[in-house]
């Protein structure tokens, strides 16, 4: 399938999710995940019950871990959220950053942006802001920031590549990215990539755990696995071969 038409793809798809303020990895239109609500996956992931209520309306159950609780966020830092959809982890970052921190969420979705910004003005922060833009080409200045989050998202992008070349470029030296993503532990056959459900939902356009951590470390990273979650095949995706990864690359 061509790229353009996958970035298609997951721009309806998840703009559906805003406007219907779904739940699960994919939402309630794709057939890969189960029925589970918003607030039981996000428990099931690794967030706290204080970390859902602060802002309920931002967390559509969309991940697949917990990159805040991955790694240290300072006060003062520069955060960038990589897909950062209704805007549940740029908010959890933004109590650790303080206000002389700042967060920045991109998101290749209209509707996405605008959930979050709407999230923002209703939850009162004022370090956050929110950018329409490609993650395979960043609207972010370069070395300018100092830690990189991003949760169940990096698999949707076609050229994974670029996504971890520009984040490179964006990155502080010294900086870190905390990533949670899927990765296949087997491949899967031609229908299922071409799968317009498994596409959007995570699944279709996920890279085999070597090749992930192989394309990392290719753009420059040192790249360390912190955890990895099989469970979630039998919770969120019907047992298909797969693994929730949870990575800190720094750049050199």
């Amino acid at each position: 399938m061509k790229k353009d038409n996958i970035k298609q793809i997951v721009k309806k798809y998840y703009g559906e999710i805003a406007a219907k303020n779904g739940s699960g990895c994919c939402g309630s239109s794709c057939g890969c995940c189960n029925t589970t609500n918003s607030e039981q996956i996000a428990k099931s992931i690794g967030y706290s019950n204080h970390e859902i209520k602060s802002a309920p309306d931002a967390n559509l159950g969309l991940g697949c871990g917990n990159p805040i609780g991955m790694g240290e966020i300072k006060k003062g830092d520069t955060v960038l959220d990589l897909g950062s959809g209704a805007g549940f982890d740029c908010f959890l970052a933004a109590k650790k950053i303080g206000p002389l921190g700042r967060v920045i969420g991109v998101d290749i979705s209209e509707e996405m942006i605008k959930k979050a910004r709407a999230n923002a003005s209703k939850y009162r922060y004022k370090n956050v802001e929110f950018r329409l833009g490609d993650i395979e080409k960043l609207p972010v200045e370069d070395n300018s920031i100092d830690i990189i989050i991003s949760n169940c998202v990096i698999n949707l992008a076609p050229n994974k590549s670029k996504v971890f070349s520009e984040a490179y470029r964006v990155l502080k030296r010294g900086g870190k990215m905390y990533i949670s993503d899927i990765v296949l532990l087997e491949n899967l056959s031609e229908e299922q990539r071409n799968d317009e459900r498994l596409l959007a939902g995570c699944v279709g356009g996920a890279l085999l755990k070597s090749d992930y951590l192989g394309i990392i470390e290719k753009a420059g990273f040192k790249v360390k696995i912190l955890s990895e979650d099989k469970d979630i095949s039998k919770e969120q995706y019907q047992g298909i071969p797969l693994e929730s990864l949870k990575i800190e690359a720094q750049k050199r």
